[in-house]
């Protein structure tokens, strides 16, 4: 006589929920436009990081990376903006006001590109693979 016992089957793993990572990377596209919506998101991901299971914890610490590291560098390209105008008038300031000009479009560009990468993941439903990187 055999018992034949059915295996279980482990219940599915719950889905974490994408939407508020999605309105954050929303609303950070939304800001390349309008700066306000930016600081929206940052609030937002501050808010539901610590409640989020490990795959959107990864988007909403990558979020909160980005944001900060964007501030960091559009600051320093600010600066050398705000010194290198007046220099210009003598003409040393010039390459400065080009280096500022040139740090704020990266900046810009590198805003989005990471973005557009967050939204892709997250629509996998893939957890970002390295959201404490620099670059991408």
């Amino acid at each position: 006589m055999t018992d034949a016992i059915p295996h279980a089957v482990p219940p599915a793993a719950p889905t974490e929920d994408r939407t508020m990572p999605a309105v954050v990377y929303g609303l950070y596209l939304l800001g390349l436009a309008n700066v306000i919506t930016i600081f929206i998101g940052l609030i937002i991901a501050y808010a539901n990081r610590s409640g989020a299971g490990p795959v959107m914890a990864s988007h909403y610490t990558f979020q909160i990376r980005t944001f900060w590291l964007s501030i960091g560098w559009f600051i320093i390209g600010g600066l050398l903006l705000l010194f290198g105008i007046p220099l210009s008038f003598v003409l040393i300031g010039i390459p400065a006001v080009m280096l500022g000009v040139f740090i704020m479009g990266a900046v810009w560009i590198w805003f989005a590109v990471r973005c557009v990468l967050g939204v892709i993941y997250l629509a996998r439903g893939e957890a970002y693979p390295r959201p404490l990187n620099w670059l991408i």
